[in-house]
């Protein structure tokens, strides 16, 4: 039986606390998370989705701000004695204090193809890039960001139109099996952790609000990119008619004008089309303030927006 502790915070870590609290050959002795935060418009105090699971099940539960300075935290996992520690999107920067603990390592999942977007951000930034193609790694943890020993990997093809909650989502389904596969294959000696190259580091730093505005002289792929990487946070917006217009969805068309970036092209039940510094885009879902998300047909109707109107004032 591998004892582990199991260290995570969000939902995409919730489905692999699932898989390795039914799996038979591991045996899950507790789980640390973050404290509850006040989330919503009431800003209520919520738990993280990993706690609830984890009391749901009778899993013991901890929840603290920072690991490395919660001494009677570190006693009760010594006391454990486990096997491994598993992190996957925990938040918290773990000390070696911490690291020394377990018997075999502390595994990391990360949802990259290391050494590629290592950092915080890795789900988003592919997208943004246009990547074709991302995956998920475990890793042995150390105190460099992202830079331990890479233990196994898998690939996941990212198509034009997929959005960075759908890749989270991927993600979410896909890490349950490789994070158990690798406890499994440490524990029994068959895995044998390889150092990255460090020649293909890149750094996948998180966004702020700043980085959803759409600049329209990009071209329409670029703009494409930046709306379905930012559905989570911050989402792509420009202004129209004096007030933020988010930009939900984008299709890629071929229709070519030589009219100027952010000019109004064709409004139809298809959606607003607009020109880009190189080719035309075609919004198909916005959110306009104060509202839900909408098809942008609707929207066009309601707020009367014509063609040869422009977008980003």
């Amino acid at each position: 039986m591998i004892n582990i502790v199991y260290m995570a915070t969000p939902d995409i870590a919730v489905k692999s606390l699932e898989e390795l609290f039914n799996n038979k050959d591991i045996n899950v002795l507790a789980v640390i998370t973050q404290p509850d935060r006040p989330k919503g418009r009431g800003n209520k105090l919520t738990p993280p989705p990993v706690k609830v699971f984890a009391i749901e099940n009778g899993i013991e539960c901890y929840q603290t701000e920072k690991i490395s300075k919660d001494i009677d935290l570190l006693q009760k996992l010594r006391n454990y004695s486990p096997d491994f520690f598993v992190t996957f999107a925990f938040g918290q920067i773990l000390s070696q204090e911490v690291l020394d603990i377990p018997k075999y390592a502390t595994i990391n999942l990360h949802a990259s193809l290391l050494p590629k977007y290592r950092g915080a951000n890795p789900i988003q930034r592919c997208i943004y890039n246009g990547d074709t193609k991302t995956g998920i790694t475990t890793m042995l943890t150390v105190l460099a960001l992202d830079a331990g020993d890479i233990c196994e990997t898998q690939e996941i093809d990212i198509d034009e139109n997929m959005t960075d909650v759908e890749l989270k989502e991927v993600i979410c389904n896909k890490a349950p099996n490789l994070i158990c596969s690798t406890l499994k294959g440490l524990y029994s000696g068959e895995i044998k952790p390889k150092k990255q190259d460090e020649t293909g580091v890149t750094i996948a730093s998180k966004f702020t609000k700043q980085d959803g505005i759409i600049d329209w002289t990009r071209s329409a792929c670029d703009i494409h990119n930046q709306v379905r990487s930012m559905v989570d946070f911050p989402c792509a917006y420009t202004m129209c008619n004096g007030k933020i217009l988010k930009i939900m969805e984008t299709r890629l068309t071929e229709h070519k004008e030589n009219k100027s970036s952010s000019t109004i092209v064709n409004v139809t039940k298809s959606g607003i089309e607009v020109c880009t510094g190189n080719g035309c885009i075609l919004i198909t879902k916005v959110k306009p303030e104060s509202k839900g998300i909408m098809n942008a047909y609707d929207f066009a109707n309601g707020a009367k927006i014509k063609t040869d109107m422009k977008l980003g004032e």
